[in-house]
């Protein structure tokens, strides 16, 4: 089994993302600096539903410093086993596959060390990840003509995400079956997630359990809600050591 490893290079551009939304929710952290209890009732109505299924990190009013925050857009975790996970691979393929862990990890590995980043500004540096690279996975399959995109679908039944074909080409964008040392967790979307590492969090889909190739971009979830589909991770996020590559 062939690994690879992934460096570190800078050439995404940066773009902002939920620019409204953000300074909506930075909004509301100032107000409740000036008011305090009085905006108790707000945040039980609006803030804490919001946290239970927003899997972006919209509603975190004060980034968490080096360490993941857990999102779900249906407030539950779903699960899967090692042994009973699979990967549907479909669309405009000529040889579409359902794979098991067992044949992800039979494939050729790529590992790489590199920064996950939320559209709100959180930030969790150097994390080890280790997978099939997705062109790897699309060679498998054989892509089609007239192919020009991917749509990600999470088992939890709700979650959808997006990529243009020339952005899944890409050598830092990862089936991820393991992170942090380990078999990605239940938690952070194991067994398997996508891993976008150019890209804002929200285009890593958790829970991974379908890709399809398909002849133009069908914007992901929170694409629908107002988000940027080119999700580069660059300047507009205020820090001047963005993850790209």
């Amino acid at each position: 089994m062939a690994e690879q490893t992934v460096a570190d290079s800078n050439d995404a551009a940066g773009r902002p993302v939920g620019r409204r939304i953000v300074l909506g929710m930075l909004g509301l952290g100032v107000l409740g600096v000036a008011f305090g209890d009085h905006l108790q009732s707000i945040e039980s109505a609006f803030l804490r539903p919001l946290e239970e299924r927003d899997p972006t990190g919209l509603s975190a009013l004060i980034p968490a410093g080096d360490t993941f925050r857990f999102y779900s857009i249906t407030g539950d975790e779903p699960e899967r086993t090692s042994s009973d996970y699979q990967l549907t691979v479909d669309g405009l393929v000529d040889r579409p596959a359902t794979l098991s862990l067992d044949d992800l990890n039979a494939m050729p590995q790529t590992t790489m060390i590199k920064d996950f980043q939320c559209v709100t500004g959180w930030r969790v540096p150097q994390v080890h990840w280790s997978g099939v690279a997705l062109p790897d996975l699309l060679d498998h399959v054989g892509v089609q003509k007239g192919a020009t995109a991917l749509q990600f679908t999470s088992f939890d039944g709700a979650y959808t995400e997006s990529l243009t074909l020339e952005q899944a080409r890409r050598r830092d964008v990862l089936v991820a079956t393991q992170m942090l040392g380990g078999a990605v967790s239940r938690a952070h979307g194991g067994p398997v997630r996508l891993y976008v590492a150019p890209m804002y969090g929200y285009k890593s889909c958790k829970w991974l359990g379908g890709i399809k190739v398909t002849s133009r971009v069908t914007p992901g979830f929170w694409e629908q809600n107002g988000y940027d589909v080119d999700a580069w991770v660059g300047k507009s996020n205020g820090r001047g050591d963005a993850p790209t590559s």
